[in-house]
């Protein structure tokens, strides 16, 4: 009997972890899983910036001001930029920093 509950709490568990681990997955390819990806422990923060700036799109536009950050030419041209969340975010997260991890660049603040 002990054996045989060891096997089923062992396959729960597995199952568990396996469950865990899609939800991780679906979580890191949605564009909040991305920004929270990159700028970790300031996720909430960063994602309530982007909601406010585009609607967490990537294609978002307003004159010069370009992406789910919405970063201007000159801030793109040093940061970078690309059509993907995890290029936005990384170049966002690289400006957060430079400002001293300020959200102070941007026009919405978390």
């Amino acid at each position: 009997m002990k054996k045989v509950l060891a096997t089923l709490a062992a396959l729960v568990l597995l199952n568990l972890v396996i469950f865990v681990a899609k939800v991780a997955a679906n979580a890191r390819s949605s564009t909040a899983g991305v920004i929270c990806g990159v700028f970790g422990p300031y996720c909430a923060q960063a994602i309530a910036v982007a909601r406010c700036e585009s609607g967490l799109s990537t294609t978002a536009e307003n004159g010069q001001y370009l992406g789910l950050f919405q970063m201007g030419s000159v801030a793109r041209a040093k940061y970078g930029h690309g059509p993907d969340a995890w290029t936005q975010a990384e170049a966002a997260f690289r400006y957060f920093a430079d400002s001293n991890f300020s959200w102070g660049p941007w026009t919405c603040k978390p």
